[in-house]
């Protein structure tokens, strides 16, 4: 199995800014069944906010808090200082399933939430053909989606979300199913394909390395702490001192012995 690999420059268009997400004193979870009880955390616009911490500990909570989808239990949540009342087309959240319709083409999957939208038919065509070139599956654009790789539709889950041109883009471990070749190449696809978006993002993963790889900055749920990721963002980055210290911190926090 080879690298994923863009194989179309996208044309430039105009970035989306990202959205400033702010909790305030929150309280997280269910009626009855909190799971998050007084979270301070901001996410800057922009930025590729990376979450980690141990199973059960609320990061699929606060991914569907952020997304408008489990209200609030208490204190604060706001974008751009206003309050977050639901779901949005500006917030888009990708799943660890790819959720693609199995009777629709991969471009067809792309267009739905724009025809829901309403968009024309020839934008949305356009702007879905523009992201499957971005993720390098112009070629499977009128296959059905069990006609491809896991891989395959987790690029397509990508263009689908990108193609709204959301302000942010909340991630519940979209590459936890993959394989380690193909998870390294979806990596590297995120970071290329949001690259001229403005788009926030916010990334829960149980792996390390992934965190380090992808955030900006890294935070550890349960914890309250938020660490800044050395830069620049490189493969070779993992042996860099600073990455090596920090990768221990998290690990540290995770209750998880560093290695060597």
């Amino acid at each position: 199995m080879t690298r994923t690999e863009i194989t179309a420059e996208a044309p430039a268009q105009e970035p989306s800014p990202g959205l400033r997400l702010v909790l305030d004193d929150a309280v997280l979870g269910r009626p009855g069944a909190p799971v998050l009880d007084g979270l301070d955390l901001e996410v800057a616009a922009g930025e590729i906010l990376t979450v980690v911490g141990p199973s059960g500990c609320g990061k699929s909570t606060l991914l569907r808090t952020l997304a408008g989808l489990l209200p609030l239990l208490g204190g604060r949540l706001s974008q751009d200082g206003e309050p977050v009342a639901g779901p949005a087309a500006d917030r888009a959240l990708i799943f660890q399933e790819d959720a693609l319709l199995p009777w629709r083409t991969l471009r067809a999957n792309v267009e739905l939430p724009l025809a829901i939208r309403g968009v024309a038919r020839a934008e949305r065509r356009a702007r879905a053909d523009d992201w499957l070139a971005r993720v390098g599956l112009t070629e499977h654009a009128a296959h059905l989606p069990h006609h491809v790789s896991g891989g395959q539709r987790q690029r397509t889950q990508l263009a689908r979300a990108l193609a709204g041109r959301p302000r942010a883009v909340l991630m519940d471990e979209p590459f936890g199913a993959l394989d380690a070749q193909t998870r390294a190449g979806m990596q590297d696809l995120l970071v290329t394909a949001l690259r001229g978006t403005g788009a926030t993002v916010v990334f829960v993963t149980h792996d390390v390395d992934e965190a380090l790889f992808l955030g900006d900055r890294v935070a550890l749920l349960g914890t309250g702490r938020v660490l800044n990721v050395p830069r620049p963002r490189a493969r070779a980055a993992h042996a860099d001192p600073a990455t090596v210290a920090l990768r221990r911190e998290v690990l540290a926090s995770l209750g998880d012995r560093p290695g060597p």
